[in-house]
């Protein structure tokens, strides 16, 4: 197992950033859904943070890509990492609360670890990665409530709504290995949020009606927050972490969206989970703990090594 980089102050405090930033999001949605469809909530968050990115990217002077076979693998990533999770994830928040979307998005990495043992032979599952796996699912299906599965109702295509986003999400990472390594993550970022854009704006307009600014104020808030906060600025947040911390840490902060999303949930729209949500979470935050390995680490350090109790 390659051991995980040492974590500085500055390192943890990005990374719980990062995690709150991405928290708060959900709130910020559900906000923006009570004036506007899912469809045009996303359209609104692709295109402003595209704006913001292409603007950093040409201050910079980074190079953009002129090959149009990077342009069409900007179109794909936009699809899978953009339209359909902030599609699905948004329809589905009509129906579930913001805190339990939350713990659903937290599966990306179980899936992720699925796609990556199923396209790259160096990415095979383990005994580890499999407890993993298995411990996660069981989280899953423990917040849904497993009496759930005996019915069928909206609200349980609403979860499964956002577990396909979260599989989008998954097969995301597999296209940007395959298709975008090399490019700068700023390229990367803004080339993606505008192959989204190319998409969103006129299947929005198609099928939601017309876009327009003319909005509520908070409306306007929260798409200026979940746009360019929690997207744009999030995505530069997010690969700063990552040169600092590295992807196996990066995992972590995984962890940390969901109690930010509960408690703002709960505080701004009176949201209450059942026990099962947070009994599911649990064992959900325990098998990403086992897929980060840092537990079985520490268990099979020998006893050398740990502080001796002190009488």
């Amino acid at each position: 197992m390659t051991p995980q980089k040492t974590l500085s102050g500055r390192a943890w405090a990005e990374m719980i950033l990062l995690g709150t930033i991405w928290g708060a999001s959900f709130l910020s949605i559900r906000i923006a859904l009570d004036e506007i469809d899912p469809l045009t909530s996303v359209a609104h968050r692709t295109f402003w943070a595209m704006c913001v990115l292409w603007v950093i990217v040409l201050v910079s002077r980074l190079p953009v890509p002129r090959d149009p076979h990077i342009w069409i693998a900007f179109l794909g990533m936009g699809l899978l990492n953009n339209v359909i999770p902030f599609g699905l994830m948004a329809w589905g928040q009509l129906h579930i609360e913001t805190g339990l979307t939350s713990i659903l998005n937290a599966t990306t990495a179980i899936f992720g670890v699925i796609a990556a043992a199923l396209f790259f032979a160096d990415e095979r599952i383990t005994v580890r990665k499999a407890a993993g796996v298995a411990l996660g699912f069981f989280g899953v299906a423990t917040a849904i409530g497993l009496d759930n599965f005996g019915s069928f109702d909206l609200r349980s295509v609403a979860q499964l709504a956002i577990i396909a986003g979260t599989v989008s999400y998954a097969l995301a990472g597999v296209w940007a290995r395959r298709f975008l390594g090399g490019l700068a993550p700023q390229v990367a970022a803004a080339g993606m949020l505008t192959g989204a854009t190319v998409i969103t704006v006129p299947l929005a307009w198609a099928v939601d009606g017309p876009i327009t600014l003319d909005l509520q104020g908070d409306t306007i808030l929260a798409i200026a927050y979940y746009a360019l906060v929690a997207t744009a600025g999030a995505y530069l947040l997010y690969y700063r972490v990552l040169g600092m911390a590295g992807s196996s840490n990066l995992m972590l902060v995984t962890l940390v969206i969901p109690p930010v999303a509960i408690v703002l949930g709960a505080i701004v729209r009176n949201e209450a989970l059942s026990p099962n949500a947070f009994v599911g979470f649990a064992l959900l935050a325990l098998g990403l703990a086992i897929l980060d390995g840092r537990i079985l680490t520490f268990l099979r350090r020998p006893d050398v090594d740990r502080p001796t109790p002190r009488s």
